[in-house]
């Protein structure tokens, strides 16, 4: 696919947010010491040569409007002479190591062009790079490609998975010790697992892909959705993992480490308590099925949800934790499972327990079996 030739502009090279905060008066002090972080960033991928690449993520919708997820960074361009999109992507893709997707200068307030059934959408990233935007659209149930180009990048290709009106099922799942073992909060194991392991060595959990793919052969149009405390820049490293492992494809719903306008870190525990507030708004019908883990602070966040939005859930799973995973971990969660009128929840320490239960409550079939998953599979 050959770039569609756009003007080059200069706005892309701003790392802040014009205006008077811009002048750095009464920003927070870590908001601007990250935006001299960026300058530097800007300043030295430009003499290397970097170039404005976008990294698209699977995007959701309706029928009548679609999210789309990406990011804007400045990479090093390379033809591998398979085509200009793949060259354009390669040192995001084969960078199989977590270090290199946090090396590449965000490109802030990027404009970034974004073609949905032919119509063209002009979006703007926001400072950490990352665009983020829904978009009224006319589109069929099912899945679904958009294109996304900034300045003159090439244009790459992402996929947007629209939810049917009478879609009713769906699951949230954590990632991080849920469907793989990471070891984390610990700081030096979450930094070696982030920046040094690739995707080849992290730990798949035992059944839980044979299990997210017994619910989706029940409920074809069950949307799955990954929710994770994870930064945006590994992304690309849990797409191959959740890929190479056989897990359903879908939306990732992650967050930017950086700091905010009155505080030092974002918080993780918020950014899920959000997005589930949004899905809830968003997809009204479906209840979800969330699953998560007794290592952190699954089990509080999903009984508050629950409570909240009682219609909205259809039951809670939490995988439990090893005892030498829990030690990694920092402790098992000590609020268990809140009280959530008729809304049912199981525990099981692997995939294969969740599924018999699960099963137990109808929410997958008894004719689809693990082992035909497994037969299909292997």
């Amino acid at each position: 696919m050959c770039p569609r030739p756009v003007n080059p502009r200069t706005q892309s090279d701003r790392v802040d947010g014009g205006g008077p905060a811009s002048s750095g008066e009464g920003r927070h002090l870590a908001l601007r010491l990250d935006d001299a972080w960026l300058r530097f960033q800007t300043r030295l991928a430009i003499r290397r040569g970097r170039v404005e690449t976008v990294i698209p993520y699977t995007g959701y919708g309706t029928t009548s409007w679609v999210r789309v997820l990406a990011r804007v960074v400045r990479s090093e361009q390379r033809d591998t002479g398979s085509g200009a999109q793949a060259g354009a992507l390669k040192p995001l893709k084969d960078g199989m190591r977590g270090w290199r997707n946090f090396t590449s200068a965000p490109v802030a307030h990027a404009r970034v062009h974004v073609t949905i059934g032919g119509t063209v959408h002009d979006l703007e990233a926001d400072r950490g790079g990352v665009v983020d935007a829904r978009i009224p659209v006319a589109l069929d149930a099912g899945w679904h490609t958009i294109t996304l180009q900034s300045g003159v990048s090439w244009i790459v290709e992402a996929p947007v998975q629209i939810v049917a009106d009478d879609t009713d099922f769906g699951v949230v799942s954590d990632i991080d010790d849920t469907v793989m073992v990471t070891a984390l909060p610990r700081p030096f194991l979450a930094a070696w697992n982030t920046f040094v392991l690739d995707e080849h060595a992290r730990t798949p959990t035992p059944g839980m892909a044979v299990l997210y793919e017994r619910i989706v052969r029940t409920v074809p149009s069950a949307p799955v959705v990954y929710l994770s405390t994870g930064p945006w820049n590994v992304a690309p490293t849990l797409s191959r993992f959740l890929s190479r492992n056989l897990y359903p494809a879908g939306p990732k719903l992650l967050t930017d480490w950086g700091p905010t306008p009155d505080r030092w870190f974002r918080s993780g525990q918020e950014h899920k308590r959000t997005s589930l507030e949004r899905l809830a708004e968003e997809l009204p019908r479906v209840k979800w099925l969330l699953i998560g883990d007794d290592g952190q602070h699954d089990e509080a966040i999903y009984a508050d949800f629950a409570q909240r939005h009682p219609r909205n859930v259809k039951a809670i799973a939490i995988r439990q934790l090893s005892v030498g995973e829990a030690v990694l971990a920092g402790g098992r969660s000590k609020s268990g499972g809140q009280p959530t009128p008729g809304i049912p929840w199981i525990y099981s320490p692997d995939g294969a327990g969740m599924s018999a239960q699960l099963e137990q409550l109808g929410i997958i079939g008894s004719s689809v079996r693990s082992a035909d998953v497994l037969e299909e599979s292997g």
